[in-house]
């Protein structure tokens, strides 16, 4: 299954692989440039489709709990000042995603969102400690009866492309999908001080799936 982000660009890829092919088919008579050339373009469609997949996600809902909003590594467990939405201390746990991660976000919490926003920005490597406030990238605020939790998409150098679903008063279901990220990034959430954190830092998550926090 792959993401609707993906659609047009995998369309592409397969057309071009099938182009180039047929073409070294029928322009190159030596056996073994066809074979490379099937195995390069081979490589790149292959990394192209699983870039884009969109796996099915067990999501067990639970205002209880918060489950990371993508798939990646845990690289920041810290309380800080969040000065766009909250202007108060937060903890911040931030998820950083390879290019070989799904690079689906998803609805950490259900909820209704409050608050939805994107900023231009530049493309530091989203391990910069300035990428999540100088970088492209989209903050989204979900708020329900027991929490109110922000989270921010966040461009990096290879990412050149945010999606974001999420629109002010929509009510969301916790793991659905919230956004899409073409490409390396990181996702930072924001939790009120004094949350219970399930992870640790170097932890690899599952997004819709593993619990970050409870509450």
């Amino acid at each position: 299954m792959f993401h609707k982000e993906g659609y047009k660009i995998i369309s592409v890829a397969i057309v071009l692989f099938l182009g180039v092919n047929v073409a070294s088919y029928v322009a190159i008579q030596i056996k073994e440039w066809q074979i490379a050339i099937f195995s390069v373009t081979l490589v790149f469609l292959i990394l192209i489709l699983q870039f884009f997949r969109n796996p099915k996600r067990k999501t067990k809902i639970d205002d209880n709990t918060v489950v990371a909003p993508v798939d990646g590594k845990v690289v920041v467990i810290e309380e800080v000042y969040e000065k766009e939405h909250f202007k108060d201390n937060r903890l911040q746990i931030s998820i950083f995603m390879s290019p070989i991660n799904v690079h689906v976000t998803r609805h950490p919490i259900n909820g209704e969102v409050i608050f939805s926003k994107y900023h231009p920005g530049k493309y530091l490597v989203a391990w910069h400690p300035k990428a999540s406030e100088e970088n492209e990238r989209t903050t989204v605020v979900v708020k329900n009866n027991n929490v109110e939790i922000l989270y921010r998409q966040i461009a990096g150098a290879l990412a050149k492309r945010i999606v974001n679903y999420a629109t002010e008063g929509e009510k969301v279901i916790q793991g659905s999908d919230s956004g899409f990220i073409k490409f390396g990034s990181r996702v930072d959430v924001f939790l009120p001080v004094g949350t219970a954190i399930n992870v640790t830092l170097n932890q690899k998550v599952k997004g819709g799936e593993s619990i970050i926090a409870t509450v």
